[in-house]
């Protein structure tokens, strides 16, 4: 019976359904990525510049011999441009439709766990934020990828 009642305690757990977020920091503020997005993090690089581009769009950089594009996600919201340190960081974000696409952070903080209720969705923060999660003390906007990295019509 044993082995039966730990089955069921995993999956009440499981329709509690948990995500993981990487916490980033965006200027002041923490965002959270939904980790399923994540492919990679990797240090600033040179970004070799494009010309003709969106001015959110940095550049590209060659990542084990894929060439990946990498925005700014500062500019694509309208806050002050980035000012690369030691803990800036981009985040290589695999998606469907669009492959790999880089997005420039200013640090990566932590993983964390938030369930559905942790959650708030009706938050009126712009279409790049889908929610805001609370861990603890800490309020996490958690970025809408698909509508960060879109391409405005």
């Amino acid at each position: 019976m044993g082995v039966n009642g730990m089955n069921n305690n995993n999956v009440e757990v499981m329709e509690k359904e948990v995500k993981q977020y990487i916490v980033v920091m965006i200027g002041n503020e923490q965002y959270g990525i939904d980790i399923r997005y994540v492919d990679n993090i990797v240090r600033m690089q040179q970004i070799t510049r494009v010309p003709k581009v969106q001015s959110y769009f940095k550049g590209i950089i060659s990542l084990r011999g894929e060439i990946v594009p990498v925005m700014s996600i500062r500019r694509k919201m309208d806050l002050p441009d980035d000012e690369y340190t030691n803990a800036s960081r981009i985040i290589i974000l695999k998606l469907e439709e669009k492959g790999a696409i880089g997005v420039i952070v200013d640090e990566v903080k932590e993983v964390v766990n938030l369930s559905e209720d942790q959650i708030d969705r009706n938050t009126n923060r712009g279409r790049f934020i889908n929610g805001v999660g609370k861990h603890g003390e800490e309020l996490i906007s958690l970025l809408e990828i698909s509508a960060t990295v879109e391409e405005p019509v």
